[in-house]
């Protein structure tokens, strides 16, 4: 079968490989992959990977490289282990990808996402999404209704990203919110933060194409070009005697944009850190204690979200599908996949790929 597989930095190939068992564990759940997204995870490992995808056996699930990549995807049940009972063959999916032991700390409490042996299908997972077959363990399974079309099931991984956000943020009907960064978990958490009721959204984003972009999918967010010295003063214009947002969230893993949330939230307010920090980033502490303020740092999300999310798309109050701003074939993810959404100027917020 076909399969987009991770070798290493610049190295992702479109191979045949063998197609997995149909002989299940009782627990497994064999499934056809209908499309898969690009994430930013799959882009920093085809830039300066292996990552998280393990070199050696991954310490939960075993696997090693090569990866089938694709994280983020919907796919349709082919057939299902003995102890499976909550999908069949034929059921249209969701995939959550996270795969973590049961009986740990966190296991054992429901945070499966916080646990140190955590392992993702599509980066430390024998299958993934960008393939015609793969093997799922059932929790990984979520069943979607057929009010959504598989693209939207496929973006249910990374509105989780976002939404997880919004929800640690406390947005609520009436909020006053910014959000710094604007490129796919930035927009899926403008949408997200919409769905939440916020009754004000900045978004301050740096490049031309992706301002474009966010006014188009979301009409009602005041874009700001940070680079201009304008941000403060929209912030001030757009919220309660000027105090600043109820909250900010920072969706780009940059020091500048954490510091500018800071500076943008109001006394008491919260920031979110959404995006992931690859070095170290200068905080003035000081101005954290000044302003009073609560800095929340979010790691993946709960697996309990998918529903919600699923029932919030059905329901036509989190489009997650205007994110989407490409669709191509497996043998043309690295061209038109990997290095378009590299192109510095921006064009691309999330891209699919059908195996």
């Amino acid at each position: 079968m076909r399969a987009v597989r991770f070798h290493g930095a610049r190295d992702i190939r479109v191979e045949d490989v063998a197609e997995p068992s149909d002989r299940l564990a009782p627990d497994e759940v064999l499934i056809a992959p209908a499309v898969s997204g690009i994430c930013g995870t799959d882009l920093h490992e085809f830039i300066a990977g292996p990552i998280v995808t393990p070199q050696a056996p991954h310490v939960f699930t075993g696997a090693s490289n090569p990866q089938i990549l694709g994280h983020e995807f919907s796919a349709r049940v082919l057939a299902v282990g003995g102890a499976v009972g909550h999908v069949k063959a034929g059921d249209r999916i969701s995939i959550q990808p996270l795969l973590s032991p049961r009986n740990d700390y966190y296991g054992k409490r429901g945070l499966y996402h916080l646990s140190p042996q955590m392992g993702c299908v599509g980066l430390s997972w024998a299958w993934g999404g960008m393939a015609e077959k793969a093997v799922i363990k059932d929790y990984n399974a979520q069943p979607v209704p057929d009010g959504i079309t598989d693209e939207q099931a496929a973006m249910i991984e990374p509105a989780a990203v976002a939404l997880y956000g919004v929800d640690r943020g406390g947005i609520a009907a009436g909020s006053t919110v910014l959000v710094s960064g604007a490129g796919p978990i930035g927009a899926l958490t403008i949408l997200a933060a919409k769905a939440a009721g916020a009754a004000t959204i900045i978004v301050s984003e740096p490049n031309p194409n992706r301002r474009r972009i966010v006014t188009e999918i979301a009409p009602y967010a005041h874009v700001v070009d940070p680079r201009d010295g304008t941000l403060a003063q929209v912030v001030g214009d757009l919220t309660e005697e000027g105090v600043g947002v109820d909250v900010a969230l920072e969706c780009v893993g940059l020091e500048t944009s954490l510091n500018a949330c800071v500076q943008a939230v109001r006394r008491q307010g919260k920031v979110v850190q959404v995006g992931l920090h690859m070095k170290p980033a200068s905080i003035d502490a000081m101005l954290w204690a000044l302003k009073d303020i609560t800095v929340e740092a979010t790691w993946c999300y709960p697996t309990q979200i998918w529903p919600r999310i699923a029932r919030m798309i059905a329901a036509g109050i989190f489009p997650v599908e205007k994110v989407i701003t490409a669709r191509i074939d497996a043998r043309d993810v690295v061209a038109k996949g990997f290095e378009a959404l590299l192109d510095p100027s921006g064009e691309h917020l999330k891209i699919l790929v059908t195996t």
